[in-house]
C-alpha cells in the first residue's frame, strides 16, 4: 500500500488542483463526480483529474490517504478540501473562490458568479 500512497502524493504534488473522480473532466461516469467537474469546468480552473475506475488501488488508497469514503475527492495545493457536498457549499458561499485566491488558483470569476446567481 505504500506504494500506492506515494503515487497518489505524487500526484496531489504535481499539480495546484487534482480530482479524484469517476470518469474523466470530460466524461464522469457519475452524479457527484459530474457535478464537481462541472463547477470545475465551468469556472475554467486547470485541474488534473485522476479516474479512479481505471485503478482499483487507486480508488480505495485515495479513501485511505483521505480517511474520506466517498468520490469525488478534490485537493487544492496539496490539501484535501473535500467531495461533492462540500465542494457544491463551498461554491454556493463563495468559499470555494476565497479558497482559489488564497492558493493562487486562476478561475472566472464571473462564471463562479453566475453559479451563485442561478442557485440563489
Amino acid at each position: 500500500m505504500t506504494d500506492v500512497r506515494q503515487k497518489i502524493q505524487a500526484t496531489i504534488d504535481g499539480a495546484d488542483v487534482v480530482l479524484f473522480m469517476k470518469g474523466s473532466k470530460e466524461m464522469p461516469q457519475c452524479g457527484f463526480s459530474s457535478r464537481v467537474a462541472g463547477v470545475l469546468n465551468y469556472m475554467n480552473v486547470d485541474y488534473r483529474d485522476v479516474d479512479v475506475l481505471k485503478d482499483a488501488d487507486i480508488r480505495q488508497g485515495i479513501k485511505d490517504f483521505s480517511e474520506w469514503p466517498t468520490i469525488p475527492q478534490l485537493y487544492v495545493k496539496g490539501e484535501f478540501v473535500g467531495g461533492c457536498d462540500i465542494v457544491t457549499e463551498m461554491t454556493l458561499s463563495g468559499e470555494l473562490d476565497q479558497l482559489f485566491d488564497k492558493a493562487g488558483v486562476a478561475y472566472d470569476k464571473d462564471a463562479a458568479n453566475k453559479i451563485r446567481e442561478a442557485n440563489a
